[in-house]
């Protein structure tokens, strides 16, 4: 029953500790743009990864020759 008494006060720490942490989050636009994140990995971005046509098209010739 001792146990309870140390483990109230904690508990309420926590659950403050965790609304100024919502706070906080809120405040610096973390929750403003929730489905800019997902909709940014469905766009293709990474062509500088991606091989140019043209040397492809280089590239083939090289190997058909």
């Amino acid at each position: 029953m001792n146990v309870i008494y140390s483990l109230i006060p904690g508990m309420m720490f926590f659950g403050v500790l965790l609304v100024v942490v919502l706070i906080i989050a809120v405040k610096k636009g973390q929750y403003e743009d929730m489905e800019g994140s997902g909709n940014r990995i469905l766009l293709d971005d990474d062509e500088d990864m991606m091989p140019h046509p043209t040397s492809r098209q280089g590239a083939g010739k090289k190997a058909t020759d």
